[in-house]
C-alpha cells in the first residue's frame, strides 16, 4: 500500500522539485520510502512519484518507480495472486529481479497489455508510462478500494492517490464544482467519476484510462462490470451445497489477504461480516489472529462487549480500546486533511481511532466491508421488501390525494408523532414515495439525506444533477428483481464512494494498510448468481453468511440487533460541537462564501436547535463541507 502522484506537462512548466512536493503530500500513505522519476521529453515533461509502505518484498528490489523494458510504473495496492501470475510469466520466459507484486504487474503488462487486469486478484490503482507506445496507462481495481484522482486542463495532466497531491501542483486551477457540492449534500460524498473541483475526476471502479501522448487524447474504458454477474442466470444449487461452496470461496479469498511480509490483524466489530472473516481465518491455524475493537460509552452504539465475547470463543489475540468522547472530538478538525474531498460519514472518526490502535501492533488490517452489499445486509433492503409493494398497491389517485393532504399538514402540527426521532424526515420521504412509488425513486429516497427540492433550496444559484450509477438501466429485464437492483447500485455507489473511501483514508492516515477480503471479485460474481432466498430469506438478511458463522459460533452469541459503527451526532451538535456550528454556519461566513442560500441555512439551523433533531444530519453535512472549505479554499 502506498501513495502515487505525478503529471504530464505539455507546457514544460514543471520540475523535479514540483514532483517531489506533490508526492510528499502523501508521506502518511508511504512512510517507509520514496521515489521520484522526472523526465524531460521533446514536447512534454513527465513526473512519476511514489511514497512506499513496505508490505511485500521489503528490499530495494520492491522500490518504485520501477522500470522494465520501456515502461515505468507507480503502483498503489496489492496483487494477492502475484506468485501464480509470476509462475505463468516465468513459463513464458520472463525473468525477475525481486519478489514484489509491482514487478509482476510490469511484466504482465508487457506480456498482455490491458488484458493483464483480468489476471489480477487484488486492490490497485496504478500508472504505467509506456514510452514505446507513447501513452499513459492507468487503472483502478474492480470494486474501487484504491483511489485515483486526475486533472486535465490546458495541457496539464496531474494524478494522485489523494486530491492534496494534485492541489500542490502550481498549475492546478482550484475551482469548486457547484454541482458536486449539491451531490455531496444529498449523499454525503461526491459520486465518481465526479470531483469537488472542476476539470478534476475520479477514475471509476473497474475502469482503465489510456492517455495518448501524441494526440493528447484521453480514453476511459470499463474492463469489469458488476452487472455482468447479476445478468447471468440464477444458479440451480441446493442450500447445503451453496453454503459449502460459499465458505470455500470465502476462505480462499480471506487467506489471500493474509499474504504479507509484515504483521496482519483484523478489525472485529462484533457483527456477522467481521466475525465471518475472523472465524474462517482462525479455524485452520494455531497462531492467534490479532483482532481489534473500539468501544464507546453509549451502550446503544457499543458492540465492544460482543466482539470481546466472539474473540474469546474463537481464541484470537484481542485488543479492545474504549475511546472517550474527548478523543473522538479531537479528530474532527483533522478530518479535512485526510478526507480532502468533502466527506460526511461520521463513522470515519471511530475508523481512524481503531486504525491508530491497530497500527501499534500490525502494519496490515483486514476490514469486513462489502458483506452488506453482496449478501443483502442493509436495513433499507428490508424497507423496500416490506413496504415498497404496499405503497405501490395503493391506487394512483389515492396516493396523490394522500400526498396532497400530507403536503398541507406540516409535521410540527401532528401531535405526539412530531416528537418522534426522524419523524419529519420520514414524513417527507413518504410523500415522495406516494407521488412516485417506483423502485428507483424509493431507493433514492432511502439513500439521500436531502431530496431534489431540499437541495435546490439550499443553493443561491441553479444546480444540475450529476450523472451516476443511480441512473443505470444495465440490469436486464429477464433477471430483474428489486433487491438485485438495489444491491448492484450500492456496490457501485455507497460502497466505493463512501465505505471504501472512509477506510482507505482512515487507515492510510497513519500508514496502516487496510485490506477488504469481501472485495475479492470472485465473491460478488458467485453471490450475484445465488438464489435470492439464500441471501435474503423471509426478512432474514445475510442468511447464508449467518449459516456459515453459526458453524463456528453459537447462534445465541450472534443473534442480536446490529448497533452500527456510529457516533452520537445529534447529541454532539447540541452540545460540544455547537461552537463549530455557530462559527461555520454564521451568516457572515455564508454570505462571504457565496454558495448557499443563507436564509435556508439559518432555517435548518434554527429548526435543529428548536427541537427538530431530524435536521441533525443536514447540519452535520453542512458542517463537514464548511470545515473542508475552510481548510482547502480559505
Amino acid at each position: 500500500m502506498c501513495g502515487i502522484a505525478g503529471f504530464i506537462d505539455f507546457n514544460n512548466t514543471s520540475s523535479a522539485e514540483i514532483l517531489k512536493k506533490t508526492t510528499d503530500t502523501l508521506a502518511h500513505r508511504g512512510p517507509d520510502g520514496c521515489g521520484y522519476n522526472f523526465l524531460q521529453k521533446n514536447n512534454y515533461q513527465i513526473g512519476l512519484g511514489h511514497r512506499r509502505l513496505s508490505i511485500i518484498d521489503l528490499t530495494n528490489a520492491g522500490a518504485q518507480p520501477m522500470a522494465y523494458q520501456q515502461s515505468i510504473i507507480v503502483f498503489n495496492g496489492e496483487i494477492y495472486n502475484y506468485a501464480s501470475i509470476k509462475k505463468t510469466l516465468e513459463g513464458k520466459g520472463h525473468q525477475f529481479i525481486g519478489h514484489s507484486d509491482t514487478e509482476v504487474i510490469l511484466h504482465a503488462y508487457a506480456e498482455w497489455g490491458s488484458a493483464a487486469l483480468q489476471q489480477f486478484i487484488g486492490m490497485f490503482s496504478l500508472v504505467i508510462f509506456d514510452e514505446e507506445k507513447q501513452k499513459i496507462f492507468a487503472c483502478r481495481d474492480r470494486a474501487g478500494a484504491k483511489p485515483f484522482f486526475y486533472y486535465w486542463k490546458d495541457g496539464l495532466f496531474i494524478f494522485g492517490s489523494e486530491l492534496k497531491a494534485i492541489m500542490q501542483h502550481p498549475g492546478f486551477t482550484k475551482e469548486i464544482n457547484i454541482n458536486a457540492v449539491a451531490a455531496f449534500m444529498q449523499y454525503g460524498y461526491v459520486p465518481a467519476q465526479h470531483c469537488i473541483f472542476n476539470d478534476t475526476h475520479k477514475l471509476k471502479a473497474g475502469f482503465h484510462l489510456e492517455f495518448d501522448l501524441s494526440t493528447q487524447k484521453i480514453h476511459t474504458q470499463q474492463y469489469w462490470n458488476v452487472y455482468d454477474a447479476y445478468n447471468k442466470p440464477t444458479l440451480k444449487i441446493s442450500l447445503p451445497d451453496a453454503i459449502t461452496e460459499t465458505e470455500n470461496l470465502l476462505t480462499n479469498a480471506f487467506q489471500y489477504r493474509m499474504v504479507s511480509d509484515v504483521p496482519v490483524g483484523v478489525f472485529l466489530s462484533g457483527g456477522y461480516d467481521s466475525t465471518c472473516v475472523t472465524a474462517l481465518l482462525q479455524k485452520d491455524t494455531t497462531e492467534k489472529i490479532k483482532t481489534f475493537t473500539i468501544g464507546v460509552a453509549d451502550a446503544k452504539l457499543n458492540e465492544a462487549p460482543f466482539a470481546k465475547q466472539i474473540a474469546a470463543h474463537l481464541g484470537t489475540d484481542h485488543t479492545e480500546y474504549y475511546c472517550t468522547e474527548k478523543e473522538a472530538l479531537e479528530i474532527l478538525p483533522s478530518l479535512p486533511l485526510f478526507y480532502d474531498e468533502p466527506f460526511a460519514d461520521s463513522s470515519a472518526i471511530p475508523t481512524i481511532l481503531v486504525s491508530k490502535i491497530a497500527r501499534e501492533k500490525v502494519t496490515v488490517a483486514l476490514s469486513a466491508d462489502a458483506g452488506d452489499e453482496i449478501f443483502a445486509g442493509y436495513n433499507r433492503y428490508d424497507y423496500i421488501m416490506k413496504y415498497g409493494k404496499a405503497i405501490q398497491s395503493v391506487p394512483p389517485f389515492l396516493r396523490k390525494s394522500l400526498a396532497s393532504v400530507m403536503d398541507a399538514i406540516p409535521t410540527n402540527s401532528i401531535p405526539l408523532l412530531n416528537k418522534k426521532y426522524l419523524f419529519s424526515n420520514r414524513y417527507e420521504k413518504l410523500k415522495t414515495f406516494l407521488q412516485n412509488p417506483s423502485e428507483k425513486n424509493i431507493m433514492l429516497g432511502i439513500t439521500q439525506q436531502m431530496n431534489s427540492n431540499d437541495v435546490t433550496a439550499l443553493f443561491k444559484d441553479s444546480i444540475k444533477k450529476l450523472s451516476s450509477p443511480f441512473d443505470s438501466n444495465e440490469l436486464s429485464a429477464d433477471n430483474y428483481a428489486v433487491l438485485k437492483f438495489m444491491m448492484a447500485i450500492d456496490y457501485q455507489t455507497y460502497l466505493p464512494d463512501d465505505i471504501l473511501q472512509k477506510v482507505d483514508r482512515a487507515t492510510m492516515s497513519i500508514g496502516l494498510e487496510g485490506r477488504e477480503p469481501f472485495l475479492d471479485h470472485r465473491i460478488i460474481e458467485w453471490a450475484a448468481q445465488l438464489p435470492m432466498e439464500y441471501k435474503y430469506n423471509k426478512g432474514n438478511k445475510k442468511f447464508i453468511i449467518k449459516e456459515i458463522v453459526h458453524k463456528y459460533l453459537p447462534k445465541k452469541i450472534m443473534d442480536r440487533p446490529k448497533s452500527g459503527f456510529a457516533i452520537p451526532i445529534e447529541a454532539w451538535l447540541q452540545n460540544e460541537l455547537t461552537p463549530f456550528v455557530n462559527e461555520y454556519l454564521d451568516e457572515q461566513f455564508i454570505i462571504k462564501q457565496n454558495i448557499f442560500n443563507n436564509h435556508e441555512i439559518q432555517r435548518i439551523k434554527d429548526s435543529f436547535y428548536n427541537g427538530k433533531t431530524e435536521s441533525g444530519q443536514k447540519i452535520w453535512y453542512l458542517l463537514m463541507f464548511q470545515i473542508w472549505y475552510d481548510k482547502w479554499m480559505n
